[in-house]
This record gives structure tokens, C-alpha cells and sequence, in this order.
């Protein structure tokens, strides 16, 4: 079972296109968590535990890890254990953003892959194919290519014009043809811009997007859910991070956030099946 097949396979199961974003920066968690020996450990078991139920996929957000060194590394290898040996049937993403040439990217690959035992990584292609080989190589895991990011400076590069068309639409076709020869690749696709998803849908059929800007961000669930949905009723990983990690009560903003996705995705796929019958 590859990456994609086992996030359909918890999708179907959970009912879910929910992610809880682990970004748990150590300055905002609670004193009760941060008084502990490893406080990004346990608030992230605390997580998990209270949100399992209701998500298809977890991402952790690298950077809140690798600013508090050695330790930091630690607790989020430690995290990914705990998620792995508890639920190992849901997604497990490393929201590193990497790419760069090629040796260097092989590191980072068998450190992400091999090393701490995600199931998937954002890339960034920027640097081209020869940058994202040693991730593609990997059949079995995701590369989760940065296309339309939900960041307010996003378009100072990814809206330039490129043959008449915004450069983000070059990655969404390469990332849907040449550089998914092992059928692993996956876009980001901001939940902030419905209207480009439904384009990036268009162009990328059936693969799945991640969606970031969704909760704390204040992107609109329905037209998100709407543009990105693929046929199958499935194709979207919808992440939300603090508004679920940092709620009063993160298991009932789980499962208002997953019940709220699934009331639209169930409209969505009944306005579309008279279209694809006819």
C-alpha cells in the first residue's frame, strides 16, 4: 500500500478529509505542557488522543521542532512513534518544505523517509526536477509539491506570467505528468483561492491537495470543498492547526471541523452526479 492508498483507505474508514496540523511551537503551549520534561512530546500525545477519531491525516510543521535542536528532533521523532504505533492506518505528513540539488535532497529524503518514518513530505520545486528525484524515487511515500500557496506574498511568484499562463499552473501539469511517473505526487492548494483549486483540480484530475488556509487562515470550507473535490468524493487532505491544537476543547473542534467538511462534501458529490451521469 502506498501513501495515497492508505490515506483513501482512512478517508473511507473515518469518514474524514481532516488533518490536524501539529505546529506545536513550545512558546504558545500551555504552562501545564511546558512545565513537563518534553512538553511538545506530551502536548502532541495529548493531540492525538483527542483528535484521532476524526482525522485522516496528521502534518507536522517541521519548523517548530528544528528551532529547539536536538531536543525538539527528539520529541518529534518521538511524536511520530507514538502517532505510528497508535494509529498506524492514518497519514502521517512532514511539512518540511524542502528541496534543493540533488545529494543534499537525498539526505533530506532518507532523513524524512527512512530516519523519522513520515509517510509524506511538502516539496518545494523550485529547483526543478533533479531537486525532487530523490523524494519521487520513494513509490510508496507522497511528495506533496507547493503549487498555490495560502501565504499573502504567494503570488509574488507563483501568479507570474509564464506563456500566457501563472506559473503555479507549470507546477500543477508537471507534478500531474513528467514528475509523477510513480504515481506519488500530491499539490498544495490553498483553501484562501477556491477558484484557482478548481483549476488546479482541472488540470491535476484525480491527485489529492492539501489544503492549508483552512480554520485560523478564516478560508471558506464550502467553496474549498467544492472546487477540490475529485469524483471519487475523496482528493482533499484539509488541514487546520491552531484552531484545533489551540482550542479550549481540540476534540470537539475536530469533530465540528470534520462534520462541517463532511455536510459539504455530501452536497458537493450529489450536485455532481447528475452532471457525470449525463
Amino acid at each position: 500500500m502506498n501513501a495515497s492508498d492508505k490515506y483513501n483507505a482512512r478517508v473511507d474508514a473515518g469518514d474524514s478529509l481532516l488533518c490536524v496540523g501539529l505546529d506545536s511551537d513550545l512558546r504558545k503551549l500551555p504552562a501545564a505542557f511546558r512545565a513537563k520534561d518534553a512538553p511538545q512530546l506530551a502536548f502532541n500525545r495529548y493531540i492525538i488522543d483527542a483528535t484521532a477519531a476524526y482525522a485522516a491525516a496528521f502534518k507536522f510543521n517541521m519548523a517548530f521542532y528544528e528551532v529547539n535542536g536536538a531536543d525538539g528532533w527528539r520529541q518529534l521523532a518521538q511524536s511520530v512513534n507514538y502517532l505510528r504505533e497508535r494509529h498506524p492506518d492514518i497519514l502521517i505528513i512532514s511539512d518540511a518544505k524542502r528541496g534543493d540539488i540533488g545529494n543534499t535532497s537525498g539526505a533530506y529524503a532518507r532523513a524524512i523517509f527512512d530516519e523519522l518514518g513520515f509517510d509524506a513530505v511538502t516539496l518545494n520545486p523550485y529547483l526543478g526536477r533533479d531537486a525532487l528525484e530523490p523524494f519521487l524515487e520513494y513509490s510508496d511515500k507522497a511528495c506533496i509539491i507547493l503549487c498555490r500557496t495560502s501565504n499573502p506574498g504567494a503570488a509574488e511568484l507563483q501568479n507570474l506570467s509564464l506563456n500566457g499562463r501563472p506559473l503555479w499552473q507549470t507546477v500543477a501539469e508537471k507534478a500531474a505528468g513528467p514528475w509523477n511517473t510513480n504515481g506519488n505526487c500530491m499539490l498544495v492548494a490553498s483553501g484562501m483561492n477556491p477558484a484557482e483549486m478548481a483549476q488546479i483540480r482541472a488540470i491535476a484530475g484525480e491527485m489529492t491537495l492539501l489544503v492549508p488556509g483552512i480554520g485560523a487562515q478564516g478560508g471558506d470550507i464550502k467553496a474549498a470543498v467544492h472546487a477540490g473535490l475529485n469524483r471519487a468524493g475523496r482528493g482533499l487532505i484539509i488541514n487546520s492547526s491552531r484552531g484545533i491544537i489551540f482550542a479550549d476543547d481540540p476534540a470537539e473542534a475536530a469533530s465540528g471541523l470534520r462534520k462541517a467538511i463532511n455536510a459539504h462534501r455530501q452536497t458537493t458529490s450529489r450536485l455532481r452526479a447528475p452532471l457525470e451521469e449525463s
